[in-house]
């Protein structure tokens, strides 16, 4: 791959990690960002670096089997990142944030562990659709990755339980994008909740989907 294409892209992360940062989708240094680079190995966000401060030139360049190349040392939740890689070889990127409203639905006892928010907007099948919910593994748990595996294949977003959601897409855009989108449905489902709202029928959905597949 180009050099040059490599620097755009530590540029794109960076500037979006910062548009996240800045209202209030992540916090601190939690939340990470990695893409996929044409010659099958990946950037990826620091560990402990803050997305709202991101040095492009300090973002982690890993080889095929992820080991570093050149940046520091990638984030510690790297394992989360392949797992979902190695089960979507379509997806370009990956965000996994600690956003609140997301969070808050992970935390819920009554939600439905095969799709933890229901299908309120037709944006929110198109860029997420069904969501399930991975049982709660302490962080750094390699298990956790095992779990996020076992569902990547057939989901493109999955909800880690009292931690926050891990969001593939076909591009850095689209992954960003679709984790925006879960986190503002997150913050409906929630101000919803407890009113029977109406959602869209199976059949709504299912026009969607096939209308506007999302990888």
């Amino acid at each position: 791959m180009r050099a040059g294409n490599v620097n755009l892209l530590r540029e794109q992360i960076a500037t979006l990690g910062q548009s996240l940062f800045d209202r209030g989708l992540t916090m601190g240094s939690s939340g990470n960002i990695s893409a996929r680079l044409e010659d099958g190995g990946w950037l990826m966000t620091p560990t402990n670096a803050c997305l709202g401060r991101l040095d492009p030139a300090r973002i982690s360049r890993l080889d095929q089997a992820g080991q570093l190349v050149d940046g520091d040392a990638p984030t510690k939740e790297q394992f989360l990142h392949t797992a979902m890689y190695t089960q979507r070889p379509q997806s370009g990127a990956i965000v996994h944030l600690h956003s609140t409203h997301s969070v808050a639905v992970s935390c819920l006892p009554d939600i439905d562990p095969c799709d933890c928010i229901p299908p309120l907007t037709a944006y929110y099948v198109m860029r997420v659709g069904r969501l399930p919910l991975v049982p709660y593994h302490i962080p750094g748990d390699p298990k956790l990755g095992d779990a996020v595996r076992g569902l990547a294949g057939k989901h493109s977003a999955v909800l880690l339980a009292n931690h926050g959601p891990v969001v593939a897409g076909k591009s850095l855009e689209a992954a960003v994008y679709a984790t925006e989108e879960l986190e503002e449905t997150a913050r409906l489902f929630l101000l919803l909740h407890g009113h029977n709202p109406r959602g869209l029928t199976p059949e709504q959905v299912a026009t969607i989907e096939a209308r506007f597949p999302r990888d």
